[in-house]
């Protein structure tokens, strides 16, 4: 079938099973299990696909590990910054691994986890982000527990460690460091626990990254401590599967060509408007002509970014933004009142399928 009309989320299921592929070579060399992190990508269109190469999921919320639970299987590992009671119980009901930030929450509510395994997420003090908005080791985190004696204290409370340290890290060398530290500081925790998260934002599904020797120093650390890895694969699932198809409506002039697409940046591209970044189009191509791309929005900083493409466009172009999948579609919101762009996948055999349209009873539904 034809693509729909846009504006669109556009998911190339033969690009996912590449990034897939190399995860699953991670898990032939070092032995580390990889599950999807939710609170990144939960498109569960293309779950059957990604679930054939990954052991299961993990999420930041009671709503994301259902989902994981019942729409992807193999395991659910069930993290929040802060459970309430209810939640707790409800997910100790169906989770395998059910993990908590801090120590006060672990010592209310480790009683009510009886079947699955417990964890507790550890704040190294160390990360790799180039934002500090991301970044889980910034002065006066609350995300994990910091003071190592106080981690001592609860060790016995606990099956496994989450060391969540990473946001868009493709530098392996830094990996190493990190894992050296972690041994070195806790080594003697390590060696009462089973398993050990190691969180994801490490980009090592990206063209030319040394996935042999990332499998080898994971492989390494599993064996020093005796412990099983785990990896939080999320952006590394999807990266470079994703497109944000818009369709030019004006072109207006203030010191520069200004054109408007049928999206938002505010309502459907968020995570650029929150990093102050700006997303790289696939179409069209580059060239020499200045032109703005911006959104429809009442926002006046709804801007796409700038770029100089091929030609000048007009009313009626296709402008493709790339690697829209990743922390994107999760935040697409109702802003404005714009219709949210349908989710439309490219099957492994070519196929083109609208997974989800979006309708104004949608939009009525959202709010009360």
């Amino acid at each position: 079938m034809t693509e729909p009309a846009t504006p669109y989320y556009l998911l190339d299921e033969g690009a996912v099973e590449r990034n897939l592929q190399i995860i699953a070579e991670v898990r032939s060399r070092s032995g580390a299990k990889s599950v999807l992190a939710l609170k990144c990508f939960s498109t569960w269109s293309i779950f059957p696909l990604i679930s054939r190469y990954l052991d299961g999921t993990t999420s930041s919320s009671l709503y994301e590990a259902r989902l994981g639970h019942e729409r992807f299987g193999g395991e659910t590992h069930a993290y929040s910054v802060a459970f309430d009671c209810a939640e707790v119980i409800e997910m100790a009901g169906f989770a395998d691994k059910v993990i908590f930030n801090s120590a006060s929450q672990l010592a209310a509510y480790r009683e009510l986890v009886t079947t699955a395994s417990v964890g507790v997420r550890v704040n190294p003090g160390v990360s790799r982000s180039g934002f500090d908005l991301a970044d889980p080791a910034r002065r006066y985190s609350r995300l994990g527990i910091v003071d190592v004696e106080e981690l001592r204290r609860v060790a016995s409370l606990v099956d496994g460690l989450m060391f969540h340290f990473n946001c868009e890290n493709a530098e392996l060398d830094s990996i190493c460091a990190s894992l050296d530290l972690i041994s070195e500081r806790y080594g003697d925790v390590l060696r009462g626990v089973q398993w050990v998260s190691l969180g994801g934002g490490i980009s090592f599904t990206s063209p030319g990254y040394p996935v042999e020797r990332f499998s080898g120093a994971l492989a390494a650390f599993a064996e020093r401590h005796e412990v099983q890895v785990y990896l939080e694969p999320g952006e590394a699932v999807i990266t470079g599967a994703g497109e944000l198809v818009t369709t030019v409506l004006d072109v207006v002039h203030n010191e520069v060509d200004i054109a408007v697409v049928d999206a938002s940046v505010e309502a459907h591209f968020l995570d650029h408007l929150i990093y102050r970044t700006n997303p790289k189009l696939a179409a069209p191509g580059a060239g020499t002509h200045r032109t703005m791309v911006a959104g429809r929005t009442c926002l006046a900083g709804d801007i796409f970014g700038d770029y100089l493409v091929e030609r000048p466009l007009v009313v009626g172009d296709e402008v493709r933004f790339a690697d829209a999948a990743g922390y994107t579609m999760v935040k697409a919101n109702w802003f404005n009142g714009l219709r949210m762009p349908s989710i439309v996948v490219r099957r492994l055999d070519g196929t083109v399928e609208v997974a989800r349209r979006f309708s104004y009873d949608d939009f009525v539904a959202s709010l009360s």
